[in-house]
């Protein structure tokens, strides 16, 4: 079971992902605030597996909150959902220690994905965003060229895929195979190109 808390300040959007993540058997969620100085304390408390950080909120902010937890909790996770996904938001999340960044325009299936893959190590970003990191780290000096590794024909799909920065729901329908059997795929990339998460791959992916 996947402990979550949820984190934001609009009543309607933490209801609405209550009753999204309750209806998962997997999931469950263990509390809720509305501000960040809240969302520390209660983290802080309950210990949960994922924290759900919204950005923008009165008081302490989703970054600051984001901080705070993992300077008490390093092992915790944050994965932000957030409406605004330019780089003022985007780049202090990351490096306030958030291991994902997802926009609220997500679709439920993609939303769900995300927690689960932020809840077991991964680093999910919406495919905007990953893009976006893709781009900046590939305009960043290079150290020694990749290694090649054998790859099936439907990794090198997979690959390709993940490297346009899309989702395991929408690789599974690009590919018309499951998502299950995406997770299957990705899992095996990152071990075969020892890459810690998505962005790492699509970086492989493009050579860098």
């Amino acid at each position: 079971m996947i402990r979550v808390l949820l984190v934001d300040d609009q009543h309607l959007i933490r209801a609405g992902l209550r009753m999204l993540c309750d209806a998962q058997p997997d999931l469950e969620v263990v509390g809720e605030a509305d501000n960040g100085r809240d969302a520390v304390s209660l983290a802080e408390r309950l210990a949960p597996d994922l924290t759900v950080m919204d950005l923008r909120m009165p008081g302490l902010d989703g970054i600051t909150a984001t901080g705070r937890i993992l300077a008490a909790r390093p092992a915790a996770r944050v994965l932000v959902l957030t409406t605004f996904g330019d780089d003022d938001h985007l780049y202090p999340a990351l490096n306030a220690g958030a291991c994902g960044f997802l926009l609220k325009d997500a679709s439920p299936e993609d939303l769900l994905d995300g927690i689960r893959r932020a809840a077991a190590g991964d680093s999910p970003f919406s495919q905007d965003v990953l893009r976006r990191l893709v781009r900046r780290a590939m305009q960043a000096p290079t150290g020694e060229p990749r290694t090649a590794v054998a790859l099936t024909a439907r990794e090198r799909d997979v690959l390709a895929l993940v490297a346009e920065g899309l989702g395991n729901t929408e690789i599974g329908e690009r590919l018309h195979i499951g998502v299950t059997t995406v997770k299957t795929h990705v899992t095996s990339l990152m071990t075969k190109t020892a890459s810690p998460n998505r962005v790492r791959l699509a970086l492989y992916a493009h050579g860098a």
